[in-house]
């Protein structure tokens, strides 16, 4: 009986890390199918290929989002950061097709569906409705990265990952700061934080498969989690617009 409780307790960890792990890089809309294949001897865990897709298909979407901003935003302050925030994500989109080069990894070329209606929404929104989309959808999508960066950076195995975990955590850092500088965000209804469960508090730091080989997480159930966290930070932000 006991190592059937043992088995019980392993698989409700797995499913819990995933959860607090994945979870919290929603917004940026990771989907399944994103290849990411390492050289023989170099594969990428899971912890580490999300990051590096998710900070991929962030720069996708943010790059564009920022021009727009730049050119159409009412506040001045608004079309400042807007070109900024295009103007550095520029650079860390070439840290981060350098890093998947040198991983052998592929990574997403086109934002995700979702992101692709996010930049519809913001091209059809004008004056203060537009500003207050723009920092919307960016604030949250920041957010969401943010604990992933430092969770793969104080765990990853691999050099490459953790330098580009370090100059994520720079730019993303930046970008809350300067898009909280509008006075646009609206604080008390950001998604709250994911966090552990009672006694364990360990698993999130641990980031799983890169410190802790009993706790694997598979594939599928990344990309499930993925979907379904997805879908709740969409509600979330969709609540906050709701009331521009």
């Amino acid at each position: 009986m006991a190592p059937r409780r043992s088995a019980r307790r392993q698989g409700h960890r797995t499913r819990r890390l995933a959860v607090l792990l994945i979870a919290l890089a929603a917004g940026l809309g990771v989907l399944p199918g994103t290849a990411l294949a390492a050289p023989a001897g170099q594969q990428l865990n899971a912890a580490d290929a999300a990051l590096l897709a998710g900070v991929r298909l962030a720069g996708l979407w943010e790059m564009p989002a920022g021009q727009m901003a730049a050119e159409k935003g009412r506040s001045p302050r608004v079309r400042e950061i807007g070109a900024e925030i295009a103007k550095q994500h520029e650079e860390l989109d070439r840290l981060t097709v350098e890093a998947a080069n040198k991983l052998g990894a592929t990574i997403p070329t086109d934002p995700t569906p979702e992101q692709k209606g996010w930049l519809t929404e913001m091209k059809n929104a004008r004056g203060t409705q537009f500003d207050q989309i723009f920092v919307t959808r960016l604030r949250v999508a920041h957010g969401n990265i943010f604990p992933v960066i430092g969770a793969v950076r104080a765990t990853t195995r691999d050099p490459i990952i953790r330098e580009l975990a370090e100059a994520a955590n720079t730019f993303v850092n930046n970008h809350m700061q300067m898009l909280e500088s509008t006075g646009l965000v609206r604080w008390a209804e950001l998604p709250p934080a994911a966090l552990p469960a009672p006694g364990e508090d360990g698993l999130l730091a641990a980031a799983s498969a890169n410190t802790a080989p009993q706790f694997g997480v598979s594939s599928a159930l990344v990309w499930l989690v993925f979907l379904a966290a997805l879908g709740t930070g969409g509600v979330a932000t969709w609540r906050m617009l709701r009331r521009t």
